[in-house]
């Protein structure tokens, strides 16, 4: 319970990575408020990480935990360079605001997930590559498994555990080793 008595927002809860990340906070002992984009708008991580800074500053403790994403890291697997170039500014925006919020004992750091079955859009695309694009996929992780929503949860757990207090700028691939193949 290393959550007892701290509050969490976690974005995007209709589903997978979102709904996963909040079990894992709750059942770390957070008080967790889930929000989606039927009830915020949460089109710019920007905007919701600068909702929260005000009361973080007061209380003097804050963990931020941006979700980015492979594409992020390297290149988007489906081309699309909107995404890849958000999610590489996202990437960016964590580091910046680390170095601006440490003073007021506020981390901030980004997870960078690798292909996660975890929503209608990524069952799309996985459907798309058929099986031998899957089986493709599957062999050019070093894990030779696709990740689940708990994998990513579990590195939110560690960013927003106490103990992680003078971790913050960092952005952590949780991709199965798919970056180093």
């Amino acid at each position: 319970m290393g959550l007892a008595g701290r509050i969490a927002v976690v974005t995007g809860t209709a589903h997978g990575i979102g709904t996963a990340i909040a079990k894992a906070l709750t059942e770390d002992g957070a008080t967790v408020h889930g929000v989606d984009r039927d009830t915020a708008d949460l089109t710019s991580a920007y905007l919701c990480t600068r909702a929260v800074i005000p009361g973080m500053k007061a209380r003097g403790w804050g963990r931020i935990v941006n979700i980015s994403s492979a594409a992020g890291l390297t290149v988007s697997r489906t081309g699309i360079q909107a995404y890849a170039s958000a999610k590489a500014g996202q990437i960016g925006l964590t580091r910046q605001l680390a170095a601006e919020l440490g003073p007021f004992g506020i981390t901030v750091n980004c997870i960078a997930p690798g292909f996660i079955l975890s929503n209608p859009t990524t069952q799309i695309q996985w459907d798309g590559y058929g099986p031998e694009g899957q089986a493709q996929m599957v062999a050019g992780i070093s894990m030779r498994r696709l990740g689940q929503p708990e994998d990513i949860a579990n590195g939110v757990q560690f960013f927003a555990a106490e103990r992680a207090g003078w971790i913050t700028g960092q952005t952590i691939a949780i991709d199965g080793g798919h970056a180093f193949l």
